[in-house]
């Protein structure tokens, strides 16, 4: 996603707006990213030179997680704790996947630059939504 539809998506006055909008959009990431283990775990797992059975486990978690979290953007305030929890999940998947890369997995070339680029996605997902959270509680409700 590019700067400039990023900065579009984030444009309003609202701040509720703007931090359901980042949930949201991280539900559907999360989502797609889940539903496609789910779906193709065989030919992903040999592109990116992981076990299919791991695959369709984070998939399944995914599917799951980003469901919660389309709920939680749903919410036309969604509740501050909820929120926090999303984002220490997200930092989380973040720094378990680095650990993940370095201590256990073995993945291609083209794994190991995918799990790189997805937990940089989730922690800049984490950091928009924790800025999200923050000008919402600045700002008078």
């Amino acid at each position: 996603m590019s700067a400039t539809s990023l900065a579009a998506l984030t444009r309003t006055s609202d701040p509720h707006a703007v931090l359901r909008r980042l949930l949201a959009l991280d539900a559907v990431v999360t989502g797609a990213n889940g539903l496609a283990y789910l779906a193709a775990s065989g030919p992903l797992g040999r592109l990116l030179g992981v076990d299919r059975g791991l695959l369709l486990a984070l998939g399944a978690f995914l599917a799951v997680y980003a469901a919660a979290v389309g709920l939680l953007a749903s919410r036309a305030r969604p509740a501050a704790f909820p929120v926090r929890a999303v984002i220490e999940a997200n930092l989380a998947w973040s720094v378990l996947s680095c650990v993940a890369l370095a201590m256990w997995l073995a993945p291609t070339g083209a794994g190991a630059v995918w799990t790189v680029l997805q937990a940089l996605t989730v922690a800049a997902f984490a950091a928009l939504q924790h800025l999200a959270l923050k000008g919402r509680q600045g700002s008078s409700d």
